[in-house]
């Protein structure tokens, strides 16, 4: 399947030159219903749905409470806990995406893309048993993974997985360098490339031109002890602005 493909799904729902999904980390069905509201309301194009640990309600309970509460808008889940092949098995026709911090794409010669082929095989089987697409989110050099030295050809490779290569800073909170970001979209050409750490309303015009789909918590969230919480209807509102200008 060809990587055309993977790139004509995401465009096909997003259509704006610049995306805005709203990462929200859930701790339960209230607050996570309470932070899609928010996203929403805020001018967020969608939101993704990432539970840390395993207490309280799972994360398809929540999706559940969030889907029904949301029937419109488009929602897409992270399991962090659980390996790529585990979550997409937790994944039903009407979750409309997934991310995935790490695509499976690897430097190393021998193992450069087998576990990338392997879950594009599952992925198809997951669409045809649904009959119903899903948006993958694939990390590629991307925070707390292996170092990448070859930033373009890691990223060429990834973009033949999944519908949108994602990238990230050194870990959470940190932009990425804008150089990082050149070369990976210089290497993808069309394919669409997502940052998923450090957005902000004051640092994503500088990533615009390289950049087409923001996955931003940090940035528009009310800190707790160092982990964001609860999203802030100011910085949301900001950043929709920041992204539509």
């Amino acid at each position: 399947m060809s990587d055309e493909r993977w790139m004509m799904l995401y465009r096909n729902v997003f259509t704006k030159p610049h995306t805005f999904l709203a990462v929200v980390h859930v701790q339960d069905a209230e607050q996570a219903l309470r932070n899609v509201r928010i996203a929403t309301e805020g001018g967020a194009d969608g939101v993704f749905l990432v539970k840390h640990g395993p207490s309280g309600p799972g994360l398809d309970i929540c999706y559940g409470a969030v889907r029904e509460a949301f029937p419109d808008v488009w929602i897409g889940l992270n399991w962090l806990n659980l390996t790529n092949e585990d979550g997409l098995a937790m994944m039903g026709p009407s979750m409309q995406g997934m991310w995935v911090d790490h695509a499976g794409v690897h430097e190393d010669a021998d193992r450069a893309t087998v576990y990338a082929e392997r879950f594009a095989r599952l992925r198809r089987e997951w669409e045809k048993k649904w009959r119903s697409p899903l948006i993958l989110f694939g990390g590629a050099a991307f925070k707390y993974q292996d170092p990448v030295e070859d930033l373009g050809h890691v990223a060429a490779l990834t973009a033949k997985y999944v519908d949108v290569v994602t990238t990230s800073g050194d870990g959470t909170g940190i932009a990425p360098d804008i150089g990082k970001l050149e070369i990976m979209k210089r290497a993808i050409d069309d394919h669409p490339l997502a940052n998923a750490s450090g957005t902000t309303s004051e640092n994503v015009h500088a990533m615009k031109p390289f950049v087409d789909c923001f996955l931003v918590s940090t940035g528009i969230s009310r800190i707790n002890e160092g982990f964001p919480d609860e999203l802030d209807p100011h910085r949301v509102r900001q950043l929709a602005e920041a992204l539509a200008t």
